[in-house]
């Protein structure tokens, strides 16, 4: 089944989905529903509700208990049961069906005009008899009081064939050359046709006289509609006693009331094509209009359209289940399609189930809080200048981060990084123009190209199972995490060398370290055997060595990360002074008073000047003065204390190394 949404209106499709050939046996049939979840979660409505090739009309009974299609190739008629939703017979032809009529409340009486200028009745058990008209037939209504039967065609005659009597009697006679379709209203009995030239003409079968011409064409000729050629009527229907709509070949459906010459509304399909068929919803105030392409439902006052529905395929003709949501298309295709519109009434007795289940999914498809919403850290704040709503109700707190409202967080994106469209496009290109042209030296390697190492951890993982392995690399769900370099992982952040001791000291083992890492890592070992004892009077409670070695790892990682940050520290300011000196420092120039002026300036007022530098450079010659500049003392004293605290402490502390335990003598 399938679910779509046009105008607001919630549309289902019933007919979707795959089909199971005839040709397979029951047990096949079983084991592909057992495989395949499409065909499980197919709605078949009715059992069978297909023809070979096409499908070409489609009636329901006055009593709604049956359905009849025609279609081709056989020239045949099904008949559907709906109280079983099931093929209750199946019957061919001699040739095509062009239309067909349900004379009887249900199946037993039904009269089919084909395209070979024959007329044949069926009845219940089979075909009863078969004749012929004077010309090829287009259309065919049944006025019950007078038990006629009207037949339209090639011709500007409309044949009548009374089926009481069982013969023709005299036609009548129109003013048009062809005549393409007729209906009756049952209200009063009047009898109207359209012609190829535009006009409708009403017939009265108690006078046997003419009651009056329409012209529609002249109101679907005008500037505003823009048609070139003369148009047509294809269709008519009557919606109660006074009112009757009006489909032309140019796409124009015009309602009229037949106590006037001038339509009460037309509706534009606006492509161009015949109108195939018209219906009138019983209890609402819409039209059904069909062309080859879509239906249209739209208001019968107003002319705003309410829905519509379209298909791949040619639609043929249409049939809508009375006072209900259900309808039903002939196409040209095998399969007949089904739509199901619950806002236009409820389903059918026979099918009650289907408002439970459109209701089901409905309540499933409800929209969450948060759709609205876009999931930001603390940090992606900052960066997008957005941390000053904090504490405002523009966020709302969640877990580790924020909801903002998703216009707001596009807006801010937009303006903090106003080229990441273009990045992203040129991302997009490259990746295309990569999967196109490929390297033309390939080498066999299974491991993605974002994050190798997990990728290859999580393969030895796999590999070390007895169980079947759960390849994570194919898995949908984690598949961003081995394709977007966004999900990348930085070995060389703080937060991954604190939170990851042990994966950081396995990396060692694999990969080698830089010669300033092991020159770190060696002075912190140092220190650490000369602070042991200091370890050793701080802990009070006993770890297993385990958490030990996982204590020792997480501080050597911190003493890292110290050491690089002082090693950078230091770097920043080496250069600063480098930039200090060449900026700072007086300019060369060939104005003698300037070199005067600075030459005579005292060394003191220099280096007040000059923010206590430690370096001088004179301007009259390559001369320059080093000051080394005096640490302050209390930092040396404290230091000196430290180191004579820790000698007299190693003094103190008594070694162990001798003690052994004694075995106790076994009790008799």
């Amino acid at each position: 089944m399938q679910v779509f949404e046009i105008d607001n209106v919630k549309i289902y499709n019933l007919s979707s989905g795959k089909s199971l050939p005839d040709w397979l046996t029951e047990r096949k049939k079983r084991a592909l529903l057992k495989k395949n979840v499409d065909l499980r979660r197919r709605i078949e409505l009715i059992q069978e509700f297909d023809m070979p090739g096409v499908s070409t009309s489609l009636r329901v009974s006055k009593d709604g208990q049956y359905i009849m299609a025609t279609g081709i190739y056989k020239p045949r008629i099904k008949c559907f049961d709906v109280n079983n939703l099931s093929l209750k017979f199946e019957r061919c032809l001699d040739s095509e069906v062009v239309t067909f009529e349900i004379l009887s409340d249900d199946y037993t009486k039904i009269v089919f005009l084909q395209c070979d200028r024959y007329i044949e009745f069926h009845v219940g058990h089979g075909r009863h008899y078969r004749l012929r008209v004077p010309r090829f037939g287009r259309d065919i209504a049944y006025h019950r009081p007078s038990c006629d039967l009207f037949v339209v065609g090639a011709s500007s005659e409309i044949y009548r064939l009374n089926l009481e009597l069982g013969q023709f009697l005299a036609p009548y006679v129109t003013k048009a050359t062809e005549i393409n379709c007729c209906t009756v209203n049952e209200s009063h009995g009047l009898v109207i046709t359209g012609s190829g030239s535009g006009h409708v003409e009403a017939w009265d079968p108690r006078t046997k006289t003419r009651q009056g011409i329409l012209d529609c064409a002249i109101h679907c000729t005008d500037y505003d509609y823009r048609n070139d050629s003369l148009p047509a009527i294809t269709s008519l229907k009557f919606d109660d006693a006074l009112k009757m709509g009006v489909g032309t070949s140019t796409g124009h459906v015009l309602l009229y009331d037949i106590r006037s010459s001038k339509p009460l509304l037309i509706k534009d399909h606006l492509n161009e094509m015949p109108i195939k068929n018209i219906e009138f919803h019983k209890q609402m105030d819409y039209v059904y209009t069909m062309d080859a392409k879509v239906v249209k439902i739209w208001d019968k006052n107003t002319g705003k359209q309410y829905t519509s529905i379209e298909s791949s395929v040619d639609f043929n003709d249409l049939c809508v289940i009375p006072n209900t949501g259900l309808s039903m298309m002939a196409v040209e295709e095998q399969k007949m399609q089904i739509y199901y519109i619950p806002s236009l009434g409820p389903a059918p007795r026979w099918c009650a189930f289907l408002d439970n289940l459109t209701e089901e999914l409905e309540s499933s498809a409800a929209q969450t809080v948060y759709d609205d919403y876009k999931f930001v850290t603390k940090q992606e704040l900052e960066s997008l200048g957005l941390d000053h709503l904090l504490g405002t109700n523009l966020l709302r707190a969640y877990m580790h981060g924020y909801f903002v409202d998703v216009r707001l967080y596009k807006r801010a994106k937009s303006i903090a990084d106003p080229f990441a469209f273009e990045e992203y496009k040129k991302r997009k290109i490259r990746e295309k123009i990569e999967q196109e042209r490929p390297s033309r030296i390939k080498i066999e390697d299974n491991l993605p190209k974002v994050n190798k190492d997990l990728a290859s951890r999580l393969m030895d993982i796999d590999a070390h199972k007895k169980k079947q392995p759960t390849n994570l690399l194919k898995d949908d769900r984690f598949k961003a995490l081995f394709e977007n370099p966004d999900f990348e992982v930085d070995k060389e952040a703080e937060e991954y060398k604190l939170l990851n001791p042990v994966l950081s000291r396995l990396d060692k083992n694999k990969v080698k370290t830089k010669s300033v890492n092991t020159d770190i890592v060696q002075n912190i070992e140092e220190q650490e055997d000369k602070d042991s004892d200091i370890e050793l009077y701080e802990s009070t409670e006993e770890s297993s060595d385990e958490d030990r070695s996982w204590v020792k790892e997480v501080k050597k990682q911190h003493k890292i990360i110290k050491y690089k940050k002082q090693d950078v520290d230091q770097l920043d300011n080496s250069n600063k002074e480098s930039i200090y000196e060449l900026n700072q420092a007086p300019k060369i120039t060939s104005n003698i008073r300037s070199i005067t002026k600075v030459s005579k300036a005292s060394l003191g007022d220099r280096l007040a000047k000059e923010g206590y530098s430690a370096m001088v450079t004179g301007t009259g010659g390559n001369r320059e003065m080093k000051f080394t500049m005096r640490g302050k003392k209390s930092e040396s004293e404290k230091h000196k204390k430290m180191k004579k605290h820790y000698q007299e402490r190693k003094q103190i502390v008594r070694k162990t190394g001798f003690l052994t335990k004694r075995k106790l003598p076994k009790m008799l």
